[in-house]
């Protein structure tokens, strides 16, 4: 997966691959291989999104922890 790679990069290029196979715009001689790339899109996405919850939680829990 690329470094630079972010969410809605991902997320945009997961989106045309799924197209791509609804519409059978897919050659068979390349499906395996833009299955095999959603799959890391969607491992990616799965990631940044559990991060992006871990890392909200830790701060509303710091805002909790402020007083008023």
């Amino acid at each position: 997966m690329e470094k630079n790679l972010n969410y809605e990069e991902a997320y945009s290029e997961l989106s045309q691959i799924a197209r791509e196979i609804e519409t059978e715009a897919v050659s068979v001689d390349i499906l395996a291989e833009k299955v095999k790339r959603a799959s890391e899109l969607i491992a990616f996405c799965q990631t940044k999104l559990r991060s992006t919850e871990t890392e909200v939680n830790k701060i509303i829990k710091q805002m909790e922890n402020q007083p008023l």
